[in-house]
């Protein structure tokens, strides 16, 4: 019976919780909506002011590129460390049968999803070559 009413009253707190987050979007979204007007102007202006600003500076200097080549590095190295685990883990389970089949898949999810980052950062930096 008082677990019951614990629950009860978790329902009721979280009932008035989303209903004060519901009062609190009707009511900010409207002002936020006509401050948006007045600001498309500047907005606009401060865009201006950006694409004019970097028409005169070269974004690919020495220093960034040595960056981003030191930022594909460090990625590359724990993905060639998981690749070099999730083959061991591979073999361990495959030829001696050792029960390793969950570090395996997720050595194997890690690796696939470091290698993914890699690539698309690796195309969205250097694809105009």
């Amino acid at each position: 019976m008082i677990a019951s009413a614990k629950n009860v009253s978790y329902l009721h707190l979280l009932a008035c919780w989303l209903f004060t987050a519901v009062l609190f979007l009707m009511f900010t979204l409207p002002t936020a909506r006509a401050d948006d007007n007045d600001q498309k102007d500047n907005s606009s202006k401060v865009m201006e002011a950006f694409e004019q600003q970097a028409s005169q500076i070269k974004t690919d200097r020495p220093s960034t590129i040595q960056q981003k080549h030191l930022t594909m590095f460090l990625l590359g190295v724990p993905l060639l460390i998981l690749l070099l685990i999730t083959g061991a883990l591979g073999i361990a389970m495959g030829i001696y049968g050792k029960q390793v089949f969950v570090l395996h898949m997720i050595s194997a999810g890690l690796t696939i999803t470091l290698a993914f980052v890699h690539a698309i950062v690796g195309v969205i930096w250097f694809y105009p070559f």
